[in-house]
């Protein structure tokens, strides 16, 4: 797959994640709704979110700070993109269930920065 194929796809593949995310909104009330509504719900936000993030993160690292290698571009940014969206949808599920305290945002943060340091020693 080329650059510009990734970035097509990626693209489209984003806006249905959105779109997906935009009519789960419309149609699930959140006080009727079981765990499939919600499981829905946050599943696409984070798909919405990772590949949004995805794409910002490529076209910053490969445009503004002119990195040669596309592909470890791509690689680097679809991972922290993938931590990012996780640390929202956790939040916002915590949130929900009333446990967001600065302590668990805390623990969450330290969580993800340790997998991140291990992603980057593994991947060397």
């Amino acid at each position: 797959m080329t650059l510009r194929q990734y970035l097509i796809t990626m693209a489209m593949m984003t806006l249905v994640c959105w779109g997906a995310w935009g009519y789960i909104i419309l149609i699930i009330n959140p006080e009727a709704t079981n765990w499939i509504g919600f499981s829905l719900f946050y599943s696409s936000l984070f798909l919405a979110l990772t590949g949004t993030a995805a794409l910002i993160g490529f076209i910053i690292r490969f445009v503004f700070l002119k990195q040669k290698l596309a592909w470890r571009s791509v690689k680097e940014a679809f991972r922290q993109s993938f931590l990012f969206s996780s640390l929202i949808a956790i939040s916002l599920l915590l949130l929900a269930k009333g446990l967001f305290t600065w302590l668990n945002l805390i623990l969450l943060v330290f969580s993800l920065t340790v997998l991140e340091f291990f992603l980057i020693s593994y991947e060397k």
